[in-house]
């Protein structure tokens, strides 16, 4: 028995095995890879599902970190820090948006999601109509099919997977699905919102991701997102853009919603979580404009670690690199010659390319995704099977052309006779 046995064998004893077995037991990273215990060498296309937007040990980071770890790491929220105020600040440029946006502080996506459907819940209070009214009605959140927005009961509620819904059912009320890319379906939605015993409550948001990373890295339609931010707008609605995959240049933009084949639209509330710290747990929101970012006011949300010193250090210290290296543009060109590549490599498992950026996903031919994925992992690629036809592929924006080069390598030589999931 090797060492990473031994210590997976601890693992099982100790754990809660909500993540089932893991792959490997890790030890060290630097740029684009990583080690196991045992020695073993992995070219990382995973970035710790998109986490890890400057790979492994960059040296911008761990001099933030280390410096500001050094000063103080935590001081709770009734104070404030310098690289917190700046690092809102700074999102709320990056995102462009208008004078009065304000930004809350959590500590991943699910606390994004959350602190976002709260918000939501707040200004459909405020709607004519809303339970509030005399004779009033509970207003309602709109979510898509297939969309993902976290495992805490407010974001599952709003995550379509029943496999993952199902055993804590009921969850919250007043959220719907509508299925994705069907517009027709979301007039519908909003045409059902009326006064007496057959009328439903006004919309207060609709909530959803651009490019629904966990049901297969799969992008909306541009003219569904510019119909949806219509409708929003007509019915006084809000439209809530989870970026928790797929911002902080993620998809060869700061956010998705910046992208005019993803849309082009401006969110009323964007959540942002994953690579905002390069490895530091964090996550919020920015809510667009004064009157929505007041609903918040003192006592009406928070979270004990949120906004800290030391993550707030990383955040600026990652969103600088990705600024002054060029990242945002080597997401978009790297991800062109990996979706090129592949397709043109030869191997007939493969189906097709889809996503943006460093967002990608391959799909197969037959159902074998967590096979292909664990013969990438023996032979020194880190992907993930996302779906049982489709392979996800992530890597750290800082990959190279010849890291690009090296993971089709390995990808071309995947058996297309694997057994499927």
């Amino acid at each position: 028995m090797n060492e990473s046995q031994q210590w997976l064998t601890h693992y099982d004893d100790v754990h809660m095995h909500v993540f089932g077995k893991p792959l490997r037991v890790m030890d060290h990273g630097q740029g684009a890879r990583i080690w196991d215990i045992d020695g073993n060498e992995y070219l990382d296309f995973l970035a710790g599902i998109a986490v890890n937007a400057l790979g492994y040990a960059h040296p911008a980071w761990v001099k933030a970190c280390s410096e500001q770890a050094a000063k103080v790491a935590h001081v709770s929220n009734y104070f404030a820090t310098k690289p917190q105020i700046e690092l809102a600040q700074k999102l709320i440029d990056l995102a462009d948006a208008p004078q009065g946006s304000h930004v809350y502080f959590g500590n991943s996506g699910a606390e994004a999601n959350e602190a976002a459907l709260k918000l939501a819940k707040l200004y459909g209070h405020t709607l004519p109509g809303a339970k509030t009214a005399v004779d009033g009605k509970p207003t309602r959140i709109l979510a898509l099919t297939h969309g993902f927005h976290g495992r805490t009961m407010g974001a599952l509620s709003a995550t379509w997977k029943p496999a993952i819904r199902k055993p804590f059912e009921p969850l919250l009320p007043d959220i719907e699905f509508i299925e994705a890319n069907n517009l027709e379906a979301m007039h519908d939605a909003f045409a059902e919102t009326g006064v007496g015993i057959y009328g439903k409550g006004p919309v207060a948001a609709v909530i959803m991701e651009l490019i629904q990373g966990e049901a297969g890295v799969m992008p909306l339609d541009a003219d569904y997102v510019r119909g949806v931010r219509k409708l929003c707008d007509n019915h006084k609605a809000l439209l809530i853009i989870d970026e928790v995959q797929t911002g902080m240049g993620r998809t060869g933009s700061w956010f998705a919603f910046q992208r005019e084949d993803l849309g082009g639209v401006r969110p009323d509330i964007v959540s942002f979580a994953k690579g905002v710290a390069g490895g530091f747990p964090m996550g919020g929101i920015i809510a667009f404009g004064e009157e929505l970012s007041a609903l918040f006011s003192a006592g009406k949300h928070g979270s004990t670690f949120a906004g800290n010193p030391l993550g707030a250090a990383c955040a600026l210290a990652t969103i600088d690199t990705i600024e002054h290296d060029g990242l945002i543009s080597n997401a978009e060109q790297r991800g062109e010659q990996l979706r090129r590549q592949v397709m043109n490599c030869g191997n007939s498992l493969f189906t097709s390319v889809r996503g943006r950026g460093l967002l990608n996903a391959i799909t197969l031919k037959h159902p074998c995704a967590h096979a292909a994925m664990e013969w990438a992992l023996d032979h020194g690629l880190i992907i993930n099977a996302v779906a049982p036809n489709a392979l996800r592929l992530a890597p750290p924006l800082i990959i190279s052309e010849q890291d690009v080069d090296e993971a089709v390598n390995i990808l071309k030589h995947i058996p297309t006779d694997l057994s499927n999931d």
